[in-house]
């Protein structure tokens, strides 16, 4: 199972090892990126994936229900940090995080359609002060991004939260990412996938019935305070029902429109 070891994951994952469910499981820790990959090429049975990879290799993976990470509203860590205003940005150079795939083509269908730029996009490495050196603007995601959230304005940088600006432009919440297991996996061990996802819903629910104590663990090896945290997790959106849903739906739709994805998704849930 993957795990992204940024802090928007930490509440799916922290009852997880109260309840010591992990000792069952095979955790692989990585970047957004490379669990993707890894989910894809099969060296993981169930894990978080990007929604747009989701979309993307649909035909081969199967939702768990009820489990994601979005917002319904500003999410705080997925953003689009500027020096410039952004209706100056078109055939600038902007950044992208290489660690983000959903949240990049979710700035460039802002870019594009609410704000009619076409910047000069590059990828390059997560690191704010690195790409303000090369780029007038860059999207980022997790806990870069959520430090730019309260640090970027001091230095004088715009900090446009994407969660926010889906929100206004299409009243929808955004789903950042979703947990999937591979089709052929989970038809041959439903009730793994029953149980892990128990597990997971079970970890969530927990963690939000007590995120002072969540928020104040994980502040003691984080820079953020304990009351800082405590408000990033409570703005998280970690559920997946009908109004994520059709959020989820909704950028397919966009997506498909803009050439992102070959054609329509129908997506497939596991049977728990």
């Amino acid at each position: 199972m993957g795990h992204i070891q940024f802090l928007n994951c930490l509440p799916i994952y922290w009852g997880l090892v109260r309840s010591g469910a992990l000792l069952d499981l095979e955790l692989t820790k990585d970047t957004p990126d490379r669990l993707n990959q890894l989910l894809i090429d099969g060296a993981l049975d169930i894990g978080p994936i990007s929604l747009v990879e989701y979309l993307r290799h649909a035909d081969r993976l199967v939702l768990l229900p009820d489990i994601a990470v979005g917002s319904d509203g500003p999410v705080l860590s997925v953003n689009l940090v500027s020096q410039r205003p952004l209706a100056a940005l078109d055939g600038r150079p902007v950044a992208l995080g290489s660690t983000s795939r959903t949240s990049v083509l979710l700035a460039q269908m802002w870019l594009t359609e609410v704000h009619g730029v076409r910047p000069a996009y590059f990828t390059c490495p997560p690191d704010v002060n690195a790409m303000m050196l090369e780029a007038d603007a860059a999207v980022v995601i997790g806990d870069v991004a959520l430090r730019a959230t309260y640090e970027g304005p001091r230095r004088g940088l715009q900090v446009h939260d994407l969660g926010r600006a889906w929100n206004d432009w299409t009243g929808l919440p955004m789903v950042f990412a979703v947990w999937a297991a591979r089709r052929d996996f989970a038809e041959a061990n439903p009730g793994m996938v029953k149980d892990v996802h128990a597990a997971f819903i079970h970890s969530r629910d927990d963690a939000l019935a007590h995120v002072e104590d969540v928020a104040e663990r994980a502040a003691r090896w984080e820079v953020f305070d304990p009351a800082t945290l405590a408000h990033y997790f409570r703005t998280l959106d970690f559920s997946l029902g009908e109004r994520q849903l059709e959020g989820l739906l909704e950028f397919a739709r966009r997506a498909e429109s803009v050439g992102a994805l070959n054609g329509p998704v129908v997506p497939l849930f596991a049977q728990v």
